[in-house]
């Protein structure tokens, strides 16, 4: 069987990884378990201290407070006191108003039998709008105290304040790590009063009886790969031991890896992944193509002209060039398609490194 190849390095990794990072600067208060340990689903692993955490849940609750007070002055026209001070204003412009109209009517009466003046009633009309218009703009201040934009803004301002309650809580739930599956914890760099700075990485853990490896073809390559290809796996640690595998989803993009340019393929174990952890390094070999039963020579035999392939086949003791056409070759083989049969002998090179010509008398070694 001839068989083609593409080999490079990949990473062994959970399917889902479940890691678990410090939300806040501060100091771990406990630890419940350590590195390799498998724990069921819920298991209280770490605890950090909360202290700061739950003064800014506080901060933030008593923000929220104040925002919904300003929201509700807002939507009911000012405060209870604020509508309680109006309504008095309303009530002591409306005495004034009733009260210059009893004057005006009565001024309007005398004027009418010559007792009174008419500047005076002009003066009394004229204390009665003003009390009217007072009376007017307190009752309209009172039903309309704000306006709609300043409503608008108050129901964002709450809204802005819920958002960093919100927050505030899940920083403080991220203080008690619990176990979110049943797995393994195969990272632990937490231990009891010592300080963690705000985003390390704590612990991670995974079901790794689900994992896959994340090889790094190089761009070349990529052309050659498809989904369902076979690929053997080896791991330096242990040489005499290989896992199988194959591709379930080719890269959508080139990133640059260390110095090379390659395509993240993933693939997934054919069988258990028994004895490789997480962020192992392996050695990945990909099955291209297979030929069974293919007829090939030693790819030192192949020889081009102008875009054709020929070799040089042994023929009653002397070279004679025959064209061939060829398969896919790998790195040391080159299928034969026709031009040569089974049992034909081809020259590789010569002894003396002079070129292989047509027609000169050869000696075949065994």
């Amino acid at each position: 069987m001839l068989l083609n190849t593409v080999s490079t390095n990949g990473r062994v990794e959970p399917v889902v990884n479940y890691p678990f990072y410090s939300p806040i600067a501060t100091t771990v208060r406990a630890v419940y378990a350590q590195e390799g340990d498998v724990v069921p689903a819920g298991k209280l692993l770490v605890v950090l201290n909360d202290a700061a955490a739950r003064a800014q849940v506080a901060s933030a609750e008593s923000a929220v407070k104040a925002a919904q007070a300003a929201l509700d002055a807002a939507t009911h026209n000012g405060t209870q006191a604020e509508r309680q001070a109006s309504a008095a204003e309303i009530q002591q412009d409306r005495l004034t108003r009733d009260q210059a109209q009893h004057d005006f009517d009565a001024l309007t009466k005398l004027a009418a039998t010559g007792a009174a003046a008419q500047g005076e009633v002009l003066a009394a009309r004229e204390r009665l709008a003003a009390a009217q218009a007072s009376l007017n703009a307190a009752e309209q201040s009172a039903q309309h105290r704000f306006s709609p934009d300043e409503v608008a803004r108050a129901q964002a301002a709450l809204a802005d304040a819920q958002a960093a309650l919100a927050a505030a809580q899940h920083v403080e739930a991220q203080t008690v790590i619990r176990a979110p599956i049943t797995g393994t914890i195969y990272s632990m760099d937490a231990a009891p009063s010592e300080f963690s700075e705000a985003g390390k990485l704590i612990l991670e853990m995974a079901d790794l009886r689900h994992e896959r490896v994340r090889g790094f073809f190089d761009e070349p390559d990529l052309g050659r790969l498809a989904t369902g290809q076979k690929v053997g796996i080896r791991w330096d640690a242990k040489p005499s031991v290989e896992w199988y595998g194959h591709i379930v989803r080719l890269p959508s993009a080139v990133v640059t890896y260390t110095t090379r340019n390659v395509g993240e393929v993933l693939i997934d174990f054919d069988d258990s992944a028994d004895g490789l952890l997480p962020d192992t390094n392996v050695t990945l070999k990909v099955t291209t193509s297979s030929e069974p039963n293919a007829l090939s020579m030693p790819r030192e035999a192949l020889h081009e002209m102008n875009g054709k392939y020929y070799a040089y086949k042994v023929v009653h003791g002397e070279l004679k060039r025959v064209p061939v056409v060829i398969g896919s070759p790998n790195l040391t083989q080159v299928p034969i398609l026709s031009g040569l049969g089974e049992g034909d002998i081809v020259a590789t090179g010569t002894t003396n490194g002079r070129p292989l010509q047509e027609g000169i008398p050869i000696k075949v070694e065994q």
